[in-house]
């Protein structure tokens, strides 16, 4: 009885907590629920420092990238009443041991899987558009992640940074995730891919790099479910069969299999049908290949242009590394758990900001989400965490009324389709001193 009385007043305590209802509005409380109980993971609050706030100190982590994560505790106010107005900043470390990883990576899946089926995206002939790349990160170096995550394998490995190898699966008209997968820096991007398989939404077109090229891999994606589509540039040493002559640039063909491949993935077939478009834009020809083979529903003409918007993740690239973590490419953590902890909070946090985008360009006629500046939209929401501590419950819808309503002004200029930059090669600086009015023997 004793132990029922004092959970009953924690809980009641709790309740009356209102920081929680403070971050409802980005993040419903639900979906952290949910990931939690997905994870495993015991969600009485009986610390001053329950899972959920720790939650919201590791999306803080991303936010206030040049603050500690005691100072960025203390700064979102996310610590219940005690009789101490801070805390120490080991309990925050033994917080996040307690979180884990897995329950962060199961809040982004959800919060992730929920924000792509109540927005309306751009579609292309009924189809959501989608791409897959991959990225690297940085880690400490220490003898732990370098076990873990691996580094170049050179012979120089010892002077060099472990580092993790990530896939994302993006939205690219909103740079919304969709999902993610890591692994250490000497696992192959197309083993990662196949992870992303199973939540891969129906009537969709993922684009894919040309390094992607793997006809089980592709077979996999196009039949796990209703109309997932997929496209990539042609291979220039591409062996085919044409089966059909649509037009002059556009085939549909049959392409065959290897041992090795049908090895790997038993459900693929000796052969295969696709798609083979071309066109000559600039004096250069284009090819691309792809699952779309019925030329009434995919116009060719339309089908090539398509894959300019694969870049588009790259810009998501960006955003994260340079613009939301400011270019600090380091991650803050020291362990291998605490790094990929803070890996989905990073997602987590451009998400966040990502959603609140989509909500205000769905407020502008079209315009899509990606035309507004995630630098500016960062610092607006960044500054909208760091005044909730400030405002009272009642005003927190009004405040984020006010926040969508300021991003609406953010719309960067229309880009210029003719813009064309020549690739230049920085040369690798010299240690040595230079003068052009001396010569080697006067330095010396």
């Amino acid at each position: 009885m004793r132990l029922e009385s004092e959970l009953t007043t924690t809980l009641a305590a709790c309740n009356t907590f209102h920081s929680f209802e403070k971050f409802a509005e980005i993040l419903s409380p639900q979906l952290i629920e949910q990931g939690f109980q997905q994870a495993g993971v015991a969600t009485i609050r009986k610390r001053r420092l329950p899972l959920e706030t720790v939650l919201w100190s590791i999306v803080g982590m991303s936010l206030f990238r040049q603050r500690s994560v005691w100072d960025i505790a203390t700064q979102m106010d996310i610590m219940l009443p005690g009789k101490k107005p801070l805390v120490a900043p080991s309990a925050l470390v033994q917080a996040r041991q307690r979180l884990g990883s897995e329950a962060v990576k199961q809040v982004f899946l959800a919060m992730a899987t929920q924000s792509y089926q109540a927005n309306k995206f751009e579609t292309w002939a009924g189809l959501n558009l989608l791409a897959v790349d991959g990225v690297v990160w940085r880690t400490a170096d220490t003898p732990e992640n370098h076990d873990t995550f691996k580094a170049q394998n050179n012979g120089h490995s010892d002077n060099i940074f472990p580092k993790i190898r990530m896939v994302y699966h993006m939205e690219v008209t909103s740079h919304q995730l969709i999902n993610s997968a890591f692994s250490d820096y000497r696992t192959n991007e197309m083993m990662l891919a196949e992870q992303l398989i199973e939540r891969t939404p129906d009537s969709s077109l993922t684009i894919f790099d040309k390094g992607y090229y793997s006809l089980g891999l592709l077979n996999r994606w196009h039949q796990a479910g209703e109309h997932r589509h997929w496209m990539i540039p042609a291979r220039k040493d591409l062996q085919y069969e044409i089966i059909q002559r649509i037009s002059k640039h556009d085939f549909k063909i049959r392409l065959k299999t290897t041992p090795q491949s049908r090895k790997k993935f038993a459900e693929l077939p000796k052969t295969l049908e696709a798609r083979l478009v071309s066109k000559v834009i600039k004096g250069k020809e284009y090819r691309m290949l792809t699952s779309m083979v019925d030329p009434m529903r995919f116009p060719s003409e339309e089908m090539v242009e398509l894959y300019c918007y694969r870049w588009e993740i790259e810009l998501g690239f960006r955003e994260m590394k340079q613009t939301l973590l400011d270019s600090k490419y380091t991650l803050r953590s020291k362990r291998p758990d605490m790094i990929e902890q803070e890996l989905w909070g990073i997602l987590l946090a451009y998400n966040l900001i990502r959603q609140a985008m989509t909500a205000a360009a769905a407020r502008l006629d079209s315009v899509l989400p990606s035309q507004l500046s995630f630098a500016s939209c960062s610092m607006a929401v960044t500054q909208f965490f760091a005044t909730l501590p400030l405002t009272s419950p009642g005003n927190i819808p009004k405040h984020y009324e006010f926040l969508l309503e300021q991003m609406r002004y953010f719309k960067l200029p229309d880009r210029c389709s003719d813009r064309n930059y020549r690739r230049w090669v920085k040369p690798k600086p010299s240690k040595y001193p230079h003068n052009k009015n001396k010569n080697a023997s006067q330095l010396n």
